[in-house]
């Protein structure tokens, strides 16, 4: 292959997202001049809010149902990123064959299996964010949430979300690994405040406040390992790439790869939603439009722990597997412990579906700790399954929000008999959620189980199955409440075809993972592989 066509594949997920990004900012510019001259000549519409409590706000008038409005032309050339993003994985785990690699721009991004995993990962939540997001929008625009100028810049940091998060699993560089995740809390922060309400905004800034707190902990990770590979004789370019590290592991001295290594998990850690710094993740979550909440649920968090799972390749080749193995078991049972409790006493579903997430990644956590190789095929796999099932779900709760006007749990009833559609696909989606066969959360629970007693660590595993459990019992009974019971007399669900087909779809591949992996197998395989002890 030659050095023309690995930059073009190494270059577009990046590319196409910013492109898409400058176009969308473009019309959004347009938008707001537009807007300019139209307020001139008529009275500024006082739009529905939605209160704090996911309920109606006095005077608010009822939303029409989901693609009244109907979806905008413009609305669905986002779509274009993750097919793109997703065409390149393709292509690139066929380029890959007996290469462990691909690199360009001098080895500042870098394809290997893991990456191109996370590449198909973040393309297909992608597109089922992207492809349920004119309907959404189209529901927002109908209820006077938003208006023309909005949805374009919301279109335009969606872009700019893509892009930031396939620039950070695509970068050998561990330096340039930060400041695209910093990116993603610049650019998310906008869309979690993007209705402007008052408890979006307090969401929002809590948001950035703790990540910031915990990306600052991650950068001094970095100053740390960077100064570890100096001392070790390690040039200033090669100091942060990341297969140089893992090559010179050795020689790092032992008490600061410690600490650098520490803080990161903790920095980074932050970012997917492990404890002491999650309290961010339910409000985030809950005030974000549903497309968003998909993306951010779906691949955010597993981003951000593929950053983890990088620098524990290096610390396992320093220190040995022993300290990792004890602290990521540690945040995993906490993070796991705190989630099921909190379930418990949920009523919001929004906030029950961010639980969920901690849930989920404190099992991937669980698995890294482990650390065999069932144990990292089955994390990964974990990591695909959780974002096709969340995405559908948070997408699906959109669709549930427009129609009932709240997100309190107590006042949801008759789902199903009432919207069928938007009903049947979040059922589902929970089903999947909770590991039922045959969604790969079944497989992937279970592999992770298997190898944790295989790998003589049955008393973590032992902990974390009646955590689930207790996790499993509050997520199944809040939602069957929501789900069962008569509904009214006429149905309501009204949503069109192409607002469901994107959930749908997501189903069936989390589905199809759990039968068989069929041609992803061997990337799977050479990914687990990739972030094994060297």
């Amino acid at each position: 292959m030659t050095s023309l066509s690995t930059v073009v594949l190494l270059t577009t997920p990046v590319a196409v997202p910013l492109a898409a990004a400058g176009g969308y900012m473009l019309t959004s510019l347009s938008q707001a001049a537009a807007d300019v001259r139209e307020s001139a000549r008529s009275p500024v519409r006082q739009p529905a809010l939605v209160g704090a409590t996911g309920g109606r706000v006095d005077g608010a008038a009822a939303a029409p149902p989901p693609g009244a409005d109907g979806p905008r032309r413009a609305d669905w050339f986002g779509l274009v990123s993750p097919l793109a993003v997703i065409a390149c994985g393709a292509v690139l785990a066929g380029v890959l064959g007996d290469d462990e690699a691909v690199t360009a721009y001098g080895g500042l991004l870098r394809a290997d299996a893991l990456t191109v995993w996370m590449l198909l990962v973040v393309g297909a939540v992608a597109l089922i964010a992207c492809a349920t997001s004119p309907s959404y929008l189209a529901g927002e625009r109908a209820a006077g949430r938003t208006n023309g100028r909005a949805t374009a810049l919301f279109h335009t940091l969606v872009q700019a979300f893509l892009a930031a998060m396939c620039l950070a699993v695509l970068t050998a560089n561990l330096g340039v690994l930060w400041v695209a995740v910093e990116a993603t809390t610049i650019v998310t922060a906008f869309l979690v405040g993007h209705r402007r309400t008052r408890t979006s905004v307090e969401a929002a800034w809590k948001y950035v406040v703790i990540c910031s707190a915990g990306i600052a902990l991650a950068f001094l990770g970095t100053v740390l390992i960077y100064y570890a590979a100096r001392q070790a004789g390690i040039s200033e370019a090669s100091a942060l790439n990341w297969p140089t590290l893992v090559d010179r592991a050795g020689q790092l001295d032992p008490d600061v790869t410690r600490l650098g290594i520490t803080l990161v998990i903790l920095g980074f850690g932050a970012k997917a939603g492990l404890v002491p710094l999650h309290a961010w993740l339910p409000d985030a979550h809950s005030q974000a439009p549903a497309p968003v909440s998909a993306l951010m649920s779906g691949v955010l968090l597993s981003v951000a722990f593929t950053a983890i799972l990088r620098y524990q390749v290096i610390a396992d080749a320093a220190l040995g597997t022993g300290y990792t193995r004890t602290l990521l078991t540690g945040i995993a049972l906490l993070t796991l412990a705190l989630a099921a409790a909190l379930l418990l006493a949920q009523r919001d579903y929004k906030r029950m579906l961010a639980y969920s997430s901690m849930e989920h990644m404190s099992l991937i956590a669980l698995g890294a700790a482990i650390g065999s190789p069932l144990a990292r095929t089955a994390l990964l796999l974990h990591v695909a399954g959780h974002g096709l099932a969340k995405a559908v779900a948070f997408c699906a709760s959109g669709h549930v929000l427009h129609l009932t006007r709240t997100t309190r749990i107590g006042r949801v009833r008759g789902l199903l008999a009432r919207a069928p559609g938007p009903g049947g696909t979040f059922a589902l989606a929970v089903i999947a959620l909770l590991a039922f066969p045959p969604f790969s959360l079944f497989a992937s629970e279970l592999g992770i189980v298997r190898a944790g007693f295989a790998a003589r660590m049955g008393w973590a595993a032992a902990v974390a199955l009646v955590l689930v459990l207790i996790a499993f019992a509050a997520l199944a009974a809040r939602t069957a409440r929501m789900l069962l019971g008569p509904g009214p007399a006429a149905r309501t669900d009204e949503s069109p075809a192409t607002s469901l087909w994107p959930l749908v779809l997501g189903l069936v591949a989390c589905a199809a993972l759990g039968i068989a992996t069929g041609p992803l197998t061997d990337l799977l395989q050479d990914a687990a592989q990739a972030i094994g002890a060297r």
